[in-house]
């Protein structure tokens, strides 16, 4: 399991290589790139900061890794997560996951992603024409993170 975080963009093809290189038990990759937006709840974003807590966020993002490899079988997972400022089309996160099969690559992805945007300790600040706002969870991405609690799969 991988995690980084890091104010540097990144490459999605070479991330996704390096993940899957030496593997020959890999049968299925599945990935999410989150970018910036240049709209939000109907309001022009021109940009946005990413906060976080050193060696805190670290841990909580290697803690949403480990539950996905104890839920899945799943051989890897790799989540950067991108911090400072962003622009509109700017990468802000990756997660990737590989296994032999697609179904437990694609639950162990939506489960970290779902995780992330409710969970890890990033502190999202967005710059609209009416000057700064800081951003909370959406209802929905309770919702979608609140199935992972319900449903414990893999015992």
């Amino acid at each position: 399991m991988t995690v980084r975080i890091q104010e540097e963009d990144f490459d999605l093809g070479t991330e996704i290589a390096a993940l899957r290189k030496g593997d020959a038990q890999v049968g299925a990759v599945v990935s999410i790139l989150g970018t910036v937006r240049d709209m939000n709840e109907g309001c022009q974003v021109k940009g946005m900061t990413l906060e976080h807590y050193p060696q805190m966020t670290e841990k909580s993002l290697e803690n949403i890794a480990a539950q996905a490899k104890a839920r899945w079988d799943i051989r890897q997972a790799l989540i950067i997560h991108r911090v400072g400022p962003l622009l509109p089309e700017d990468q802000i996160v990756l997660v990737a996951v590989t296994s032999s099969h697609r179904g437990e690559a694609f639950a162990a992805c939506e489960f970290i992603m779902d995780y992330l945007k409710t969970a890890a300790p990033f502190w999202k600040k967005e710059e609209t024409p009416g000057g700064g706002r800081w951003v909370d969870a959406r209802v929905t991405d309770d919702v979608a993170m609140a199935r992972w609690v319900e449903n414990k799969p893999k015992s």
